[in-house]
């Protein structure tokens, strides 16, 4: 029990904080705006229970950084209600927009009538994959609703760190320059593997400088999907001096079927990482790319300017 100057019993209580103020005070949380689009994630490749896996946990690290975001799913291969389509979702979230404005408005609440797009989506892809991209716009437009179409997540400097993780994880790289560094398995050369042809590969090979960078080893960037682009560039690797070569995937997962990585990492005689998977830097460079299209502001990865 206690008084309201202190502790009857003698024992301490815990008080609340002031609130700080000037220039190095905390930040107000930020919460997404009341009727904002949805955050639509477009996911690529034949749906499964891994690649749902895989999404569901990069919304749920976008909505742990924007409380109150509307976060859902759409499949660009998908037909059915576990895996529901693109074009469908799209649909769905314009129409229950528009039902929540008139429940609201009917219960007398003052609130705005909805306005600008439905939804922000937002590709599950690594680098450009213009096939992919056509298919997504295909799907917009098959909606019929406005909706906000992003870029895709990089090139981006988390990415690089995430290859690392990846890399380190499968035993292929030091985890930093401090602790492990003498790692027996690591690679001397990298073959970034992306898909998406020859604009994939330059996108990639940005970051895959950063990657060079944080490794002190050469990275080069190779198509899965061009025939013997990645024999190629493990050639290169080995005639610069490169021994021991590794694949490290330029992807986040469910757009490649994990066959053509294992012929690839085979076809090259290297070891291969993961994919990048839910990395939690995939969730906010998703979450960012959505806030730089509403113009809203919740923490911001650090590379990533503020729009």
């Amino acid at each position: 029990m206690s008084t309201p100057t202190g502790p009857a019993s003698g024992l301490p209580v815990r008080m609340p904080r002031p609130r700080q103020s000037g220039r190095h005070r905390r930040p107000e949380p930020v919460v997404a705006p009341e009727g904002a689009a949805a955050l639509v994630l477009a996911v690529p490749g034949t749906p499964s229970p891994a690649s749902r896996s895989v999404a569901e946990e990069v919304i749920s690290i976008a909505r742990s950084e924007l409380p109150g975001l509307n976060a859902v799913i759409g499949y660009l291969e998908g037909d059915d209600e576990e895996f529901p389509a693109l074009a469908s979702v799209l649909a769905q979230q314009a129409t229950e927009r528009v039902a929540a404005y008139e429940q609201a408005t009917a219960a007398g609440r003052a609130v705005p009538a909805p306005e600008g797009p439905s939804a922000v989506v937002v590709p599950l892809l690594a680098g450009p994959d213009s096939a992919l991209i056509r298919r997504i716009r295909q799907a917009v437009m098959e909606s019929g609703t406005q909706v906000e179409l992003t870029d895709v997540l990089g090139p981006h400097p988390l990415l690089a760190e995430a290859l690392h993780v990846r890399l380190s994880e499968a035993g292929l790289a030091r985890a930093d320059r401090a602790r492990l560094f003498t790692v027996a398995t690591a690679a001397d050369g990298i073959v970034l593997a992306t898909v998406g042809g020859d604009e994939a590969v330059k996108a990639a090979g940005i970051t895959g400088m950063l990657l060079a960078a944080r490794l002190a080893v050469p990275v080069m960037a190779a198509a899965l999907d061009v025939e013997g682009s990645v024999s190629s560039i493990a050639d290169q690797l080995k005639n610069a001096g490169s021994v021991q070569l590794a694949l490290a995937p330029y992807l986040v997962g469910p757009e490649v079927d994990t066959g053509l990585l294992d012929a690839a990492a085979k076809e090259a005689g290297c070891a291969t990482a993961e994919p990048l998977g839910a990395y939690p830097a995939i969730g906010k460079l998703v979450l960012s790319l959505y806030a730089s299209a509403l113009g809203i502001s919740p923490a911001v990865p650090q590379g990533v300017p503020a729009h």
